[in-house]
């Protein structure tokens, strides 16, 4: 393992992380007020909420334009030698809307599942259900992009390994900056 193999995991998973931060920052900065209602419409399931409040349709349909953006964002910097370096695909062949929608729904969706289970478990929403919190998005994203634009399986390890890390780090920056509201 190097550092460009490094580098091409991140940069194949990159519009997944941004999915998954996208539905804090548009609960932040205010946007999209109308669609802050929760995707389970308040129902519940064995008398407990399906996914909870927190999980709503503005946080999905903003994580997965922006996941979409940022494909699309990779496949105009694979005109430059760097990143033709750093990616697994050529992006100027892909079909980037699928390959986007694909990574940033999977994340989203995956987030999506591991509430479900948090809700059976009684863990309130904003609480940390270690590792399933940090994973749960990789796993959903990795699962949809599978059959479409497989990878090596050392490199669906490494992005599993690395976001894990990634997600304790960001959290805590989100936190120090007043961004979200949970530490890990």
């Amino acid at each position: 393992m190097n550092l460009t193999f490094i580098l091409q995991c991140l940069w194949f998973f990159l519009p997944a992380y941004f999915a998954n931060m996208a539905p804090t920052f548009a609960k932040k900065a205010g946007i999209l007020e109308s669609l802050a209602k929760p995707i389970d419409l308040g129902k519940n399931f064995k008398g407990k909420p399906i996914f909870g409040f927190h999980k709503t349709w503005r946080g999905m349909i903003s994580g997965i334009v922006l996941g979409i953006l940022i494909s699309y964002f990779q496949k105009f910097l694979f005109q430059f030698s760097f990143f033709q370096k750093i990616s697994f695909f050529n992006y100027q062949k892909l079909n980037v809307f699928f390959l986007g929608f694909l990574l940033s729904f999977g994340a989203l969706f995956g987030d999506l599942i591991s509430s479900f289970f948090k809700r059976r478990k009684n863990i309130k929403s904003g609480d940390s259900w270690i590792p399933f919190d940090q994973i749960s998005f990789v796993i959903g994203a990795l699962f949809f992009t599978f059959f479409f634009f497989p990878i090596s399986t050392s490199a669906y390890f490494l992005i599993l390994f690395l976001s894990f890390f990634l997600h304790i780090i960001g959290n805590r920056l989100g936190f120090w900056l007043k961004i979200s509201d949970g530490k890990i």
